[in-house]
């Protein structure tokens, strides 16, 4: 498509994506990108990949200037051929926030927060979906279903509305009741699983089997990967855009549930760095977790690449509330490779994190998001964070789904 009509609606045309195909995360077997898939025959992600070379002719600051205001701005490297096969509700091109109030409390110089509550939906979970969506209808998917811990449920239901697609979510019963409500609004069926996210998603997975349902559980199909990077190509714009001497972040702190945004990000830096517009100085990637749910932490302070499930997984944050994390091994591959951390906190400090990034910046934070200032916290008192660095906090929700952990008076 032509910068123009990047800018209009959609009408059938190519969409200058340069996907190539698909490679298993594990074995780098390659598969056809043009039909629908989940997991690779070794059982492990597949990730989509692209001619970088073609691609970086096209994805330059100048073409990016005249193009849509949300995250498919990132055409070349985003999985979908047809422009008239994108589902969109305007996702993506979330503010970058100077936070200098509470950067000051914290004896830091340069603080930012990603603010993703200003997606469809309310939280960075749109995305994904957008991107899974996008696909699973340009595939001819004829219904889709997922497990979710809330806020994934609540996407997949308007992207699938927005698509035109029937939809099944399964999620805790302890879930919000907000997000409950959402998913049942836009007209998808819901299913409550008396269990944890894992319960939910094996009754997802029975019924695909039965019903011919695509999966869109979290790495279990590749798209959702594909939006969820897209959040690293937004920093590299942003940081450009403020000229602020550096072209990425020194530290990202991120909650970690499957860890999809993490990979994700990595996986967009990786590729900027093939397609020469980065250098390979990267940010380092710290995983925040609650204590009571700590699976990916755990590993990584045993020098593990993989994590055994946590028992009886509990937290107010019901968005990282993940006691079996899949793709585990390339959330830790990109703590690792980046010099990152994990960092287990408490409900406790999260709340707390939750009213004070309110009362300090206006911002009204998910108990998720909150959980990464909890963890700067920590990072700043052990030292691991210098007052000089860039750091990016990532509020991935807006904290109007939880009136529960609202102050009492």
């Amino acid at each position: 498509m032509t910068e123009t009509s990047a800018l209009g609606p959609a009408v059938a045309g190519s969409t200058r994506s340069a996907l190539s195909h698909l490679e298993c995360s594990s074995t780098g077997e390659r598969h056809e990108a043009d039909t629908l898939h989940t997991i690779s025959r070794a059982g492990r992600p597949l990730l989509a990949r692209y001619d970088l070379d073609r691609a970086a002719h096209t994805l330059t600051f100048d073409r990016l200037a005249s193009r849509r205001a949300d995250m498919w701005r990132y055409a070349e490297v985003m999985p979908v051929r047809d422009v008239q096969h994108v589902v969109s509700l305007a996702e993506g091109m979330t503010p970058l926030l100077a936070v200098p109030r509470l950067g000051a409390e914290l004896g830091l110089r340069h603080l930012w927060i990603k603010d993703e509550g200003r997606n469809p939906t309310g939280t960075f979970k749109a995305r994904g979906l957008s991107a899974a969506m996008s696909r699973a209808s340009e595939l001819g998917a004829s219904a889709v279903a997922l497990p979710t811990a809330g806020n994934a449920g609540a996407a997949a239901a308007a992207y699938a509305a927005r698509a035109g697609l029937p939809c099944h979510v399964a999620m805790p019963r302890d879930a919000p009741q907000a997000v409950q409500g959402e998913v049942r609004s836009y007209g998808a069926e819901l299913t409550l699983i008396d269990g944890l996210i894992h319960d939910a998603g094996a009754w997802i997975a029975q019924g695909c089997s039965k019903h011919g349902w695509l999966d869109l559980a979290t790495l279990r199909e590749p798209y959702r990967l594909e939006g969820k990077k897209t959040m690293g190509y937004e920093l590299w714009e942003q940081f450009a855009a403020r000229a602020v001497g550096v072209a990425l972040p020194d530290v990202i702190v991120y909650p970690t549930g499957g860890g999809t945004g993490l990979i994700g990000m990595w996986k967009a830096f990786a590729e900027l760095i093939e397609m020469g517009k980065i250098e390979a100085r990267l940010p380092r990637m710290i995983s925040v977790q609650p204590c009571g749910c700590a699976p990916v932490v755990r590993a990584y302070e045993a020098g593990q690449n993989r994590a055994e499930p946590w028992e009886n997984a509990h937290t107010v944050a019901p968005g990282i509330r993940v006691p079996r994390v899949f793709a585990d091994d390339l959330v830790l591959a990109a703590i690792y490779e980046s010099g990152g951390r994990a960092v287990a906190v408490s409900d406790e400090a999260i709340v707390e994190a939750m009213h004070r990034l309110s009362r300090l910046e206006g911002l009204d934070p998910a108990p998720e998001g909150a959980a990464t200032l909890a963890a700067l916290d920590l990072l700043v008192q052990q030292g691991h964070v210098d007052r000089d660095e860039h750091v990016v906090l990532f509020d991935c929700g807006t904290g109007l789904k939880h009136p529960e952990l609202r102050p009492a008076s």
